[in-house]
């Protein structure tokens, strides 16, 4: 009869290894035998998000702004003053985040902040552009505003 079994696992010192599954602690003793004295384990890994540097006071700002200018350009037109403002703090807003050198967060916000801003002034020099022909119009078409075809 021949011996198939596969050899036995474990240790060669004889003891049996058992998986750490999610346990914070470690299953073997740290090189040395020894281990921390209690209370001075570090925090496991993958907890935590670290060090989060502050925002950036006008990224949100400019994004609130470019975000009201547009949703409210929509609505009606009086809003859309507000998109070149949005449209400046976002490009400040950024300029110094980028200054900074990591100290100061809000990039994504200062951005869409900005994109709004252009994309609200872009709505505004149309809405004005359609008032002034309408302007135009009105006073250099004779019969501009009569429905009689």
């Amino acid at each position: 009869m021949s011996n198939d079994s596969p050899p036995p696992s474990g240790d060669p010192s004889g003891h049996e290894h058992r998986p750490n599954w999610g346990s914070a602690y470690p299953s073997t003793p740290p090189a040395g035998g020894q281990y921390p004295p209690a209370g001075q384990y570090p925090p496991p890994p993958g907890y935590g998000y670290g060090y989060q540097p502050p925002k950036h006071p006008n990224a949100t700002t400019a994004m609130v702004l470019g975000i009201v200018s547009v949703a409210g350009g929509l609505l009606c037109w009086l809003p859309l003053f507000i998109a070149p403002f949005a449209w400046f703090m976002g490009t400040k807003a950024i300029r110094d985040i980028d200054e900074s050198r990591g100290a100061q967060s809000g990039r994504g916000e200062a951005m869409a902040g900005k994109v709004l801003g252009i994309i609200g002034t872009v709505l505004l020099v149309l809405a004005l552009a359609v008032v002034v022909l309408l302007i135009v119009l009105t006073f250099t078409v004779d019969d501009f505003w009569d429905e009689d075809y």
